[in-house]
Order: structure tokens, then sequence, then C-alpha cells
């Protein structure tokens, strides 16, 4: 969970239940820079890459 995410289900008092209903944005930026760097080398994971 991203810390603002996780600052703010404190501050309204969201249950456990709550924070399981809720859409969570995926991937974070980190996480596309990551796998895009890994494409470049043929080795991403959720990038569909024929073998060549």
């Amino acid at each position: 969970m991203w810390l603002p995410e996780a600052a703010l289900a404190i501050e309204l008092g969201a249950t456990a239940e709550d924070l399981a209903r809720t859409i969570h944005a995926h991937p974070t930026l980190p996480e596309a820079m990551m796998e895009a760097a890994e494409a470049v080398h043929h080795m991403a994971v959720h990038v569909f890459q024929p073998k060549k």
C-alpha cells in the first residue's frame, strides 16, 4: 500500500473490509519504470514478449 493511501485509511478509520473493497491503482510508477527497463532486456514479467 502506498503511504498516502495508508495515512488516509488511518485518518478515516477505515477497516480491513473497507480497504479490501477499495480499488487500488496498479502498477505504481516505480513498478512501471522497472517493467519498462526489464522489457528492454526481454526480462519483463508482465509484458508479452515473443521469443526471438
